[in-house]
């Protein structure tokens, strides 16, 4: 059989899932670390109607004049395991992986609250099958499938992306440097370059809809990215996939990358039901 077919099997198995969620429950999961790199986001505003149907109940976006934000955000782990080991944590791997997501609603009342700004998984992609699917099978919030043929590489200060699942979300993607500049479709959502960059930067949970059930799972998270150390950058080539397209992403996005950052996946947990 296929290590893809395997990999599938395994990853949809939902007893296993059930022994996890049972286990876990008690023990927790460990916390996960990477020193990433070569982070690249790419954003896009899309109409809301064409992405309202990927969002689970009780989820409200962040929306303006009836349009949201989306983001492909696509970029090197180092060394990808679990924080306990320390310095052994050298001995595993550095896959690639894309995110893909969309911004959840802060209210006004607590837009300076630096611990409530969450975002809704629609996609995660590596470029390792092993990774894809032991993220399937330990955690809930990232249901990972592995792409191929996937690139992602910079040289100096141009990022070069190319990936594609196989069931539409792909992209090609050639960012170069470029001049802090906020394009005029972000300026409904923010008062300049700075501020839109450090608020698509700030992230301390995501959540996605569980896959065997209908519940939300929710993991925190530890992204530390200094505003300081984002790099301005413009989409000198993109061509869109069939999921992007869809989803009205199909202008060049709003562009820039952070160089590193040290990255902990906190834990994860099903939310309770409605």
């Amino acid at each position: 059989m296929p290590f893809r077919q395997l990999a599938n099997g395994l990853g949809n198995v939902r007893w296993l899932r059930r022994i996890r969620r049972a286990v876990t429950r008690v023990t927790g999961i460990p916390v996960m670390a990477s020193d990433v790199r070569d982070i690249g986001y790419a954003s896009w505003v899309v109409p809301l109607r064409l992405v309202a149907h990927l969002v689970p109940r009780g989820v409200t976006l962040h929306v303006r004049d009836g349009k949201t934000i989306l983001t492909v955000l696509t970029y090197r782990h180092g060394h990808f395991g679990p924080a306990f080991l320390g310095p052994l944590r050298r001995i595993f791997p550095s896959p690639l992986q894309s995110n893909w997501r969309l911004y959840l609603h802060v209210p006004p009342e607590r837009e300076g609250d630096e611990q409530d700004h969450n975002v809704l998984f629609l996609r995660n992609l590596f470029d390792s099958a092993l990774y894809a699917l032991g993220t399937r099978i330990v955690t809930d919030v990232m249901a990972s499938q592995h792409a191929r043929p996937f690139l992602h590489r910079r040289e100096g200060a141009r990022l070069t992306t190319q990936l594609d699942n196989r069931d539409g979300a792909a992209l090609a993607l050639e960012m170069a440097a470029a001049p802090p500049e906020l394009p005029p479709e972000f300026e409904t959502f923010f008062a300049g370059w700075d501020k839109a960059v450090a608020w698509l930067t700030l992230q301390d949970a995501a959540i996605a809809k569980v896959s065997d059930e209908d519940r939300l799972s929710i993991s925190a998270i530890d992204l530390p990215i200094d505003p300081a150390t984002i790099v301005p950058q413009r989409a000198a080539h993109f061509v869109p996939g069939e999921l992007l397209t869809r989803w009205g992403a199909t202008g060049a996005p709003f562009c820039f990358f952070v160089p590193e950052v040290h990255f902990r996946a906190l834990s994860d947990r099903l939310l309770p039901r409605d």
